[in-house]
This record gives structure tokens, C-alpha cells and sequence, in this order.
């Protein structure tokens, strides 16, 4: 079953759908490698149940693969080289019919795979989702357009796939399409980061919601967050591993409460703000009253690593309002400086 569905829900049916061209030659000129469908065929396993597999080339052109590929039941659709016909847009075209036919003929499918890193699936994923599908998709890193991994549900990249053992030193990746060269690549996220991330989500799932937040259900929001999301980038096997490794670090707290391995994830009791807090008071009654505006950098002063994205607060403003809200300090707005004034509480 899906990583973030509740546990009476059937498992997946996943319909999966390859642009055979774009991986087999992302794989050679991007890593350096043979491609494999089999770290494909295990992540999917972990996820539901693959009731159609269809890859989409030329298979002159591929030879080699096509054994490899038979012997995961997957359905080869020939997309030959014809005069006059560009053999790319063919097989893009065919593949998208495809898809919505499925979707239509067999509403059985609840979710559908893509394996491409070609902006042009955009469209298709959009309406597919439109349809109440579940999407995702796979493609590699190096040549994925940056317009892909944000329209789907989730993204997998196939370098970080379980399986797939790179060669020491990759080559040097191809030349994207001038589109996708004039996108910014996004920094790595630190664990700092990665915290701030689980813990603004939690405050605000906590927020909308009156029930308890169990691990799933904070899962599937990351996931809507960022689809790309994965614990495994940043060391964890799976997500309740990281969750364990940030309730050891106080940042979160675990409870098994009725459903075995989907814990209720809550903030530490015992109010563990309290030293920001405390700081944030000890700082303006220091300094007497101030604009809000610099106060962050006078904490820091102090504090070099306060976050208030690790308490759960989606910005410094919420951070001072909630200390405000419990009489740690009073803030009022300014209409002559234009800002708020933070002064010590009475």
C-alpha cells in the first residue's frame, strides 16, 4: 500500500508508462550506465500493484534492452522511424493517448507512473491528476525539466533509486534543451532544513485539522509540498526513521496510539519553545524596545543557529506573536515606523 493511505483503502493500481528513449539515453550520457528496469519494478512494488507496463521507443535502436525488458512483463510499443514523421513527437503523442485511454477504459488504475524527464508529459500528468489519478513520476536528475517533478504527486529520481549503483566518477552530463539550461538549480537541503520543513508542515496540518496528525498523514502533505521529497536523501531508510531521529533531537515527539507503525506526531510536551522564549525576552529587555525588524539579527547574536521554522512557526512574525499570545513580551503595530514594536511585557 502507498506511503500515506489510510490502511483500509486497497492497494494501488498502477499503470506505468516509459519514454524508453529519454531514460536508456539519460542513463548512458547522464551516469554513466546501463539502464535497468529493476530498481523501477522493486520502488513501484513497494507502492501498489503494476497492472500495465508499456515502453515507447524505436526498438531498432534498442536492441539490447528489449530481453531485459520482457523479462519484466513489460509491453514494448514499437514507434518506428518513418519518412517525414519526427520520431520523438510520435512516441510523446502515443504514449499520452495511451495514458488517457487507460484512465477512461479502466478506472480500476487509480495511479499512474511516468517515467520521463520532458517537460512536453506536463500537459498529460495536469489532466491525469484532473482525473483524480495519483501521478508519478520517474526521470533523472541530470535532464529532468524543472516543470515535471512539481505538476506530479511524486517524483522519484532514478539515480536514487534503490539498485542503481553508479560508476565512481559519472560523466559529464549532456547538453539540456535551452529551457531546461536556464533553470536554477536548487541548493542542497540541509538537516536544519529538513527539520524546519517537517515542523512548519506539523504546525500547520495541526492548524487545520482536529484530530491527532499521524506519520502518513504528515508524509503525503511533505510530499504535496515537495514532490521530489525523500528521506533517503538525506540518510534515512524510511520516513519513520528520520521522525525517530528528530524526536531523539526534541524537535518532534512520537506516539503509538491505536494504529501500529503510523504514530501521532506532535510537538514535545512541556512547552520546548520555552528557551526561545526566554531568549527573545532576555534580548528586548536588554535593548529596550525595538522594531521587529532587527530583532531576529539581535537574537542571533546570541543564538547563531535560532530557526524559528524548527519550532513550527512559518516566520519570525508568527515566532513573536505567539511569544505576544503568552505574555513574554508585548507587540503592538506602528504606523509611523511602518513596523512592529517589540517591547518587554509589563
Amino acid at each position: 500500500m502507498l506511503v500515506g493511505y489510510p490502511r483500509h483503502m486497497e492497494e494501488e493500481r498502477i499503470g506505468l508508462f516509459i519514454d524508453y528513449e529519454n531514460l536508456a539515453i539519460g542513463a548512458r550520457d547522464d551516469l554513466g550506465i546501463q539502464f535497468d528496469f529493476r530498481p523501477i519494478a522493486d520502488a513501484l512494488a513497494e507502492r501498489g500493484r503494476v497492472v500495465v507496463r508499456r515502453a515507447y521507443a524505436d526498438w531498432s535502436s534498442f536492441e539490447k534492452d528489449r530481453q531485459m525488458l520482457a523479462d519484466n512483463q513489460v509491453e514494448l510499443i514499437e514507434i518506428p522511424q518513418r519518412r517525414g514523421r519526427v520520431r520523438k513527437n510520435a512516441a510523446d503523442i502515443k504514449m499520452a493517448v495511451d495514458a488517457i485511454e487507460l484512465a477512461f477504459e479502466r478506472d480500476y488504475v487509480t495511479a499512474f507512473v511516468i517515467c520521463t524527464g520532458d517537460s512536453d508529459f506536463t500537459p498529460l500528468v495536469q489532466k491525469l491528476r484532473e482525473l483524480n489519478k495519483r501521478v508519478i513520476g520517474v526521470g533523472l536528475k541530470a535532464s529532468t525539466s524543472a516543470m515535471l517533478p512539481p505538476a506530479c504527486d511524486e517524483f522519484l529520481f532514478y539515480e536514487r533509486l534503490g539498485g542503481v549503483e553508479l560508476p565512481q566518477q559519472k560523466r559529464q552530463p549532456r547538453k539540456k534543451k535551452p529551457e531546461a539550461a536556464e533553470e536554477p538549480k536548487p541548493p542542497e537541503a540541509t538537516e536544519e532544513d529538513v527539520a524546519a520543513l517537517v515542523t512548519t508542515t506539523l504546525a500547520g496540518l495541526q492548524r487545520s485539522s482536529e484530530g491527532p496528525v499521524r506519520s502518513s498523514t504528515l508524509k503525503r502533505a511533505l510530499l504535496r509540498k515537495d514532490p521530489t521529497f525523500s528521506e533517503t536523501d538525506h540518510g534515512f531508510r524510511a520516513f519513520g526513521e528520520l521522525l525517530r531521529h528528530l524526536a531523539g533531537n526534541s524537535i518532534v515527539e512520537l506516539a503509538e496510539e491505536g494504529s501500529r507503525g503510523d504514530p501521532v506526531v506532535d510537538f514535545p510536551k512541556g512547552d520546548s519553545d520555552t528557551k526561545d522564549f526566554t531568549l527573545l525576552a532576555e534580548v528586548v529587555a536588554k535593548n529596550g524596545e525595538q522594531a521587529m525588524s532587527g530583532l531576529k539579527d539581535q537574537i542571533r547574536k546570541r543564538q547563531p543557529d535560532f530557526n524559528e521554522r524548527r519550532l513550527g512557526y512559518s516566520g519570525f512574525l508568527r515566532f513573536v506573536q505567539a511569544a505576544n499570545a503568552r505574555g513574554v513580551v508585548n507587540l503592538e503595530w506602528d504606523d509611523a515606523s511602518g513596523d512592529y514594536l517589540v517591547s518587554a511585557a509589563d
